[in-house]
């Protein structure tokens, strides 16, 4: 017997972007099937509202009338990206918990269950847009996510729908109006993607002990103060530091996790706080992995414009090297680098 409709399975995560995606699909016709993922939660006390984000996905699926499903994926959450960010931090570098929530959630364990079930594709309320075999960058530069899917492969990719990528934010805000969805005033979650928002530094010191160590000046050396654990913080930060000598604000530059010193300056231009060159590991390619040596714009964090830089493969280490044309300030070791010709995401990696 043939199929009447294309089934698509929408993640669902009560925001309104998400419930905008599966609105839009269901007015093209599509057979949607939204789904919840109940999230790994994390011991601090009212972090985790995920009830509530449940039920107001419960409640546009209701108008719209399609089937909805809640799928627990927290043991995997807990295991691939909470354990990997503890860690990341314990290793004294930053990571970026999105992109890996990207990786092995949303385009691993979502699309292979929904796909056993018999999805025809997947969507997510990702602004970001697909062309055939291509990932771009979203209409609106202001909310443009493919900073945090440059892991995609193309065996994922043709599974993949992404209906509010020709979005700006605004309109989708009027859309979801229109659609009449319940949670069309509902606020725009800022948080981490399976936690929601919290201070990292709370969070981190139920897995990492609190240490006291000095805040050095890089310059010079000098004490200048005190912090309680240098794996909490990462390059770049200005908040946070416990500084009494006023003259900021301050930067942190480096950090010696051996002797437990964090390195600051008190100038953004500083040349400590800039790099020309790194080595990026684990690198991913949306297509075939071009020829290199490679020109290309590079993103080194997501608020960040991209840069132009040479892409070199780096023969002894099976690794990676970026030459930036001009320095980048706050080059941080576990934010990912990511790889751009125009509008299309060409891959990235992990900055080392």
């Amino acid at each position: 017997m043939k199929k009447e409709k294309t089934k698509v399975y929408v993640a669902m995560s009560g925001g309104v972007d998400s419930s905008v995606a599966a609105a839009l699909l269901k007015k093209q016709g599509f057979d949607v099937v939204g789904v919840f993922f109940k999230p790994w939660q994390p011991p601090v006390a009212g972090l985790c509202q995920w009830q509530q984000d449940r039920q107001d996905a419960m409640q546009v699926a209701a108008k719209l009338g399609i089937e909805f499903k809640t799928w627990d994926f927290s043991k995997e959450y807990g295991k691939s990206v909470a354990q990997y960010m503890i860690d990341s931090y314990r290793a004294g570098i930053t990571p970026n918990p999105d992109v890996m929530c990207n990786k092995e959630i949303k385009f691993g364990l979502f699309l292979k269950k929904a796909l056993a079930e018999g999805a025809d594709y997947i969507a997510t309320g990702h602004y970001v847009r697909k062309n055939k075999d291509k990932l771009l960058k979203a209409i609106d530069p202001n909310k443009d996510q493919s900073y945090f899917l440059y892991t995609l492969t193309q065996d994922q990719l043709k599974y993949c729908l992404f209906p509010i990528g020709d979005y700006l934010k605004p309109e989708v805000r009027q859309l979801a109006k229109k659609f009449g969805l319940p949670n069309h005033a509902k606020k725009d979650s800022q948080g981490i993607c399976f936690i929601g928002e919290l201070n990292m530094k709370d969070f981190l010191k139920n897995y990492i002990k609190p240490k006291r160590g000095e805040i050095k000046l890089f310059s010079s050396g000098q004490t200048i103060g005190y912090h309680d654990g240098a794996y909490y913080y990462t390059i770049g930060q200005r908040h946070g530091l416990d500084i009494k000598n006023g003259g900021g604000p301050y930067y942190v530059v480096n950090k010696d996790l051996k002797k437990n010193i964090v390195y600051v300056t008190n100038s953004s231009l500083s040349s400590a706080l800039k790099a020309k060159r790194a080595i990026i590991k684990n690198a991913s390619w949306v297509s075939d992995a071009p020829d290199l040596p490679l020109n290309a714009q590079i993103k080194i964090r997501y608020r960040t414009k991209s840069v132009p830089a040479k892409i070199t493969r780096n023969v002894s280490s099976h690794s990676l090297q970026i030459q930036f044309k001009k320095p980048v300030r706050a080059l941080t070791p576990g934010q990912s680098a990511v790889f751009y010709n125009g509008q299309t995401v060409l891959g990235g990696g992990v900055i080392l």
